[in-house]
């Protein structure tokens, strides 16, 4: 089982706006969510963070999806409007070992 986290640091104060564009992208179905998919934030450490983190059995099945969320039209026009909001993003993609 793999884990892809992709984590958003978000401009100070545009958490509200954030939450809401990826509630519309969920609704919609532009944005991944397998089975397991978890929707985080944080209590500590820097804040206006927002954590989205997406279960997968195989690198493959997330290269599969992710291409197929990229190569949407209106994908593209959800992300020109969130991506102001966002300062700057990582990615972690881990291994689940137990």
């Amino acid at each position: 089982m793999y884990i892809f986290r992709e984590i958003f640091h978000l401009q100070f104060g545009r958490y509200r706006d954030a939450k809401a564009l990826l509630d519309e992208g969920i609704q919609k179905d532009l944005l991944l969510h397998p089975t397991g998919t978890r929707v985080l934030t944080d209590f500590t450490g820097e804040g206006y963070r927002l954590i989205i983190e997406l279960p997968y059995a195989r690198l493959s099945d997330y290269e599969t999806d992710l291409k197929k969320e990229l190569g949407g039209d209106q994908w593209k026009d959800w992300y020109k409007r969130f991506k102001p909001l966002v300062r700057f993003s990582e990615r972690d993609i881990m291994k689940q070992v137990v």
